[in-house]
């Protein structure tokens, strides 16, 4: 993770400070965001991230950015909470481990009444075409049946 102050405003008292994050993992995504740093609390302004973050993972972002940020201009955060400990996307096994565990996300969102794709997207922190990629591989692994059946 990369912090870089973008500007700073002193007014009376009060200091605001605006800095370019950038979030970088193995797996080749990104997060680019504007945050201001005002009045003890850290607030995004602008997110953009390939692929996109789920909204679990959007909530939790200010959270997990915090303490960079005030080590960046030399305050304190306060106590960490649950959310900081969250990453930006779950750690998600590859191979037939993951497989398996997208065919039970994918069935239990089914047996819920809930859309089986969005459920992948949430458990796995993929883009939609990622997850339905994710969800053939499961179909091909035998996991869950096939999605058109020929007569």
């Amino acid at each position: 993770m990369s912090v870089r102050r973008a500007w700073e405003v002193r007014e009376h008292e009060v200091t605001t400070s605006w800095f370019d994050v950038c979030l970088a993992f193995a797996d080749g995504a990104r997060v680019d965001l504007l945050a201001v740093l005002a009045e003890g609390g850290v607030f995004v302004e602008d997110v953009r991230a390939q692929p996109p973050l789920s909204l679990d993972d959007l909530t939790a972002l200010a959270d997990w950015i915090e303490g960079p940020l005030f080590e960046a201009c030399g305050g304190e955060p306060g106590p960490p909470d649950e959310a900081s400990s969250r990453h930006a996307r779950p750690v998600w096994p590859r191979g037939i481990e993951g497989r398996r565990l997208v065919a039970e996300e994918y069935l239990a969102a089914q047996g819920e009444g809930i859309d089986p794709v969005l459920a992948v997207m949430c458990a796995t922190g993929h883009s939609r075409r990622r997850s339905l990629r994710l969800i053939a591989g499961a179909r091909d692994a035998g996991f869950l049946t096939p999605r058109h059946v020929r007569r």
